[in-house]
């Protein structure tokens, strides 16, 4: 299956700049594989080290800071020369603070060296302090819209998308595949592994298993790596989830996660699930000002998901709830549009959209290109009212280049207004160039 973050990694091996990289991202959205696959790319191949699994390797890094002998120990005990055209995998690397550690010699001694790390909830452990500045990241989403078309043998449908270079109406025989393709991926959303199933053997009640034990994963590591007082709380927030989306007002509520819930005994729980990378938090913003994170309201946030598919079936929507669209559906339907053009947005833009309220108006989202600060506004039907995002023009017309809107409607640009199809969210910067 083809990511394009494997373009992200050929530009890291090839820069000037490359320092030790991180590969950031939840479990099972495929952090192992790419690296793997990228590592096939090497003249000299790869050598993998999964630290959780194989504890010998622990030790060496343990052992010295010595970056020459921690490499000539690596490579005898793999039985695999590490070279400057080797990739170095140090998968699971969480499980040892100094193998963590190591990343800093090998770029201030080593930086010859091709060394990319992984792990679960690496999150958790580089928000402790790792030394900033002595090594490169990367985020690994689920696999996008365009991924999951490509897995599916659909090539030529994204093939399409690709070429678009002006704003015009899509014709019905690309536009309804691809709104029937992209209720599928509601259904399956963009884990590898259900991805995998589906691409090859359309079971979507596999689908659901994959998926469940994925979820199930998830919060056996609310237990395992958190003490018996907060585990519980990590499990009422995760659980609240699909209720805290299925509300008009998405702003994330205590009082929804347990009656009388504050603040305060919650957020440490809710910022464990955040620095995860299972769940991803949208802070509103109190005005559209440069740079937009000056702005943020620290104390107004919403919260999705990583993943349409996870939240579908966390959500115990049926399949044929999503592909008949039947009231089920269509009531939660507006959760798993947002969280899709989310999952988008984050993907293909390079910072975390915001969101803008007043008083009795919201915009879903805000995001920055360049300069320019646009509202984005997610309809999941056909209806396309747009109250609070015209409120928001009329306050901020001075600011406010153009509105963005993900609808069922077909593709239109009307001067102030950029009307995107849903199907279309990867290509938003392609779009908004032909502007």
């Amino acid at each position: 299956m083809k990511r394009y973050i494997l373009n992200d990694l050929e530009a890291w091996k090839t820069s000037k700049r490359r320092k030790p990289l991180i590969l950031r991202g939840a479990r099972q959205v495929g952090k192992t594989w790419i690296l793997k696959e990228f590592g096939k790319t090497y003249k000299n191949g790869y050598i993998y080290i999964n630290l959780d699994q194989e504890e010998n390797y622990v030790q060496l890094f343990e052992s010295t800071k010595d970056i020459d002998r921690l490499v000539d120990m690596i490579s005898m005990a793999s039985g695999h020369q590490i070279t400057t055209d080797t990739l170095l995998i140090i998968d699971e690397i969480q499980t040892s603070g100094a193998a963590l550690n190591c990343l800093k010699y090998f770029c201030e001694n080593r930086p010859e060296y091709h060394v990319a790390a992984a792990g679960s909830l690496l999150g958790l452990h580089l928000s402790d302090g790792f030394p900033v500045g002595k090594v490169n990241f990367l985020e690994m989403y689920p696999m996008t819209f365009s991924e999951f078309l490509m897995a599916c043998g659909d090539d030529n449908l994204l093939a399409y998308m690709d070429s678009i270079s002006e704003i015009a109406p899509i014709p019905d025989v690309f536009g309804k595949p691809l709104m029937e393709k992209l209720k599928m991926y509601y259904v399956v959303g963009g884990m590898p592994e259900a991805v995998k199933e589906w691409s090859e053997e359309k079971n979507s009640n596999e689908v659901d298993t994959i998926l469940d034990e994925i979820l199930l994963s998830y919060e056996h590591d609310f237990g395992k790596h958190t003490d018996s007082f907060e585990a519980p709380k990590l499990k009422l927030i995760w659980d609240s989830i699909p209720s805290q989306l299925a509300r008009e007002n998405k702003k994330f509520l205590y009082s929804v996660v347990k009656e009388g819930a504050r603040a305060r005994e919650y957020e440490n729980a809710l910022n464990w699930i955040v620095n995860a990378d299972i769940l991803n938090k949208i802070y509103a913003i109190s005005k559209p000002g440069l740079p937009i994170t000056a702005y943020d309201d620290l104390s107004a946030f919403k919260i999705y998901m990583n993943d349409v598919g996870l939240l579908r079936r966390k959500s115990r929507l049926s399949t044929s709830a999503v592909i008949e669209e039947d009231r089920l559906f269509t009531e939660f339907k507006g959760a798993l549009t947002e969280n899709y053009i989310l999952q988008s947005l984050l993907t293909n833009l390079d910072m975390t959209p915001r969101y803008w309220k007043d008083t009795k108006n919201e915009v879903d989202f805000i995001i920055q290109i360049e300069n320019d600060i646009l509202p984005i506004e997610v309809k999941a039907g056909n209806s396309v009212k747009k109250n609070s995002i015209k409120k928001y023009e009329e306050k901020y017309s001075d600011n406010t280049k153009y509105m963005i809107r993900f609808s069922q409607k077909n593709l239109s640009f009307d001067g102030k207004l950029l009307n995107v199809p849903l199907f279309l969210a990867d290509h938003l910067l392609q779009l908004v160039k032909c502007l």
